[in-house]
């Protein structure tokens, strides 16, 4: 069972910057397209930030501009980096792996914004 690991979040105030991980625990044995979502108390998980195992990058427009996705495949990991942070940017952040007949998530790093 694939597992994946996150690290990185943290406290941080309004304008600052943190860089989030996600190890998976092993390979799937394809480059499979990966994810990082958020969800903020009381709200529905949203997808923040994919990337696809060609390594194009997608995002929310609530980040665009200020977040960066990118994947390392020989490491199997895929990291956030996270710019120009807003409070409303708190959360409890998920990375997620795409298989094809599996999905996988990993416990979550809380992030909170505050001065």
């Amino acid at each position: 069972q694939v597992q994946l690991v996150e690290s990185g979040g943290g406290l941080v105030q309004p304008g600052g910057s943190l860089r989030l991980s996600c190890a998976a625990s092993e390979s799937i044995g394809i480059v499979a397209p990966m994810a990082w979502y958020r969800q903020a108390p009381g709200k529905q998980r949203e997808l923040v930030a994919a990337i696809s195992s060609g390594s194009t990058a997608g995002y929310s427009d609530s980040v665009k501009g200020r977040f960066t996705i990118f994947r390392d495949n020989a490491k199997n990991t895929v990291w956030l980096t996270m710019n120009s942070l807003k409070p409303e940017d708190t959360a409890l952040y998920y990375c997620n792996l795409k298989g094809p007949t599996d999905e996988y998530w990993g416990q979550g790093t809380q992030v909170t914004v505050s001065s």
